[in-house]
């Protein structure tokens, strides 16, 4: 199953629950291996919704959030930012910080 993406208007607008988001670029050979690895968790059925959002298109949650690098993986909590991941590690990793 695909990674739903997202517009940067529509994360703005995002105000309550869980969700997790990464950010992304299309020539990102790291980030495809991400995408792929949270596809795998998304398939064991985490109680958190996962998105997916190319950087060069949120140039304000960018700035905003100070997204470094990709892929870059946003925890958010009524649409604040609360955990940040670089290093994606493992499948079980992200299982993990998705409980």
């Amino acid at each position: 199953m695909a990674i739903a993406e997202w517009t940067e208007k529509e994360l703005l607008e995002r105000r309550s629950g869980r969700e997790a988001v990464l950010f992304y670029t299309a020539m990102c050979g790291t980030c495809k291996v991400a995408e792929r690895m949270l596809e795998v968790v998304e398939a064991t059925g985490v109680p958190i919704g996962i998105h997916k959002i190319n950087i060069n298109y949120a140039p304000i949650l960018r700035e905003r959030w100070r997204v470094a690098s990709v892929p870059c993986l946003v925890l958010l909590e009524d649409g604040e930012p609360v955990r940040m991941e670089y290093a994606m590690g493992s499948v079980d990793h992200l299982y993990r910080i998705l409980q």
